[in-house]
């Protein structure tokens, strides 16, 4: 029993298919997929999707790369938006210096309104972050001392330690993809073994980032249950373990994502 916290199923990969992937997933004992919003203004489509299974939710929000284009969306927006009963968290929103294809301003501004929106909801910020450790700490610190804490999960894990313990500080939660099994990821694993056992989640970020056997080909939801299986034996439990541990941690974090039936 799994739970995939990060995939998107709007995506045209998945288009010709997604009844089909998302049967999948169950069959694979993934019994929540939470499918993420990377524009506000496709929000329409990820709503449809998550209206069109029982076990499938979304997000709202606006990714870093597409911050300029939506800096008219404002934090009211978001906060209407995320009324839904499918609505379950914000973003995902951010920082993203490695491909920049966003002003760094924009981005900021954006992110600090995701900000907003999750704390006055009480839903969870998706947070997006590469090659942007330390603005996106300090960001994090002093909106959460300056104005108060936020509910948060450092998705696809993929920064470094301080992050991550600055992260779970703040009250934040990080979750591992397939990029934790790559060989070339020993230091994400040796953060993934370290970070609380209550602050652990597991995703896909389907369609990218699958996880062997099925490298270098298309992600879908079913696979999180490989991610699970190598963040269990980081940890040095058994997957059945990781998966009541992470089940859990979805649903505190997650909140308004009702339980499923055991």
């Amino acid at each position: 029993m799994l739970i995939d916290s990060h995939c998107h199923l709007d995506y045209p990969d998945f288009a010709e298919e997604r009844d089909a992937i998302v049967q999948r997933a169950r069959d694979a004992g993934i019994v929540r997929m939470v499918t993420i919003s990377t524009h506000v203004r496709r929000f329409d489509d990820i709503r449809a999707i998550a209206d069109a299974y029982d076990d499938v939710f979304c997000s709202v929000g606006t990714h870093p790369h597409n911050a300029d284009q939506e800096l008219d969306v404002t934090a009211d927006d978001l906060v209407r938006l995320a009324e839904g009963a499918k609505v379950v968290a914000i973003g995902e929103a951010g920082l993203d210096y490695y491909y920049d294809k966003a002003p760094r301003d924009a981005q900021a501004e954006g992110f600090r309104r995701h900000i907003e929106a999750a704390r006055r909801t009480g839903l969870p910020l998706v947070i997006h972050a590469r090659d942007a450790d330390e603005d996106m700490i300090a960001i994090l610190t002093e909106e959460t001392r300056g104005k108060g804490a936020f509910p948060f999960i450092l998705h696809c894990f993929s920064s470094g330690r301080a992050l991550a313990e600055a992260g779970v500080a703040l009250g934040g939660y990080v979750s591992f993809s397939g990029i934790l099994t790559f060989k070339n990821s020993q230091a994400i694993r040796d953060i993934a073994r370290d970070v609380p056992a209550d602050r652990l989640l597991v995703e896909t970020d389907a369609p990218f980032l699958a996880p062997p056997p099925h490298r270098g080909k298309r992600n879908e939801p079913a696979y999180v249950k490989n991610t699970a299986q190598v963040l269990a034996d980081v940890r040095g439990v058994t997957l059945e373990e990781i998966g009541r541990t992470t089940t859990e941690n979805f649903y505190r974090l997650f909140a308004k994502v009702p339980r499923h039936d055991a």
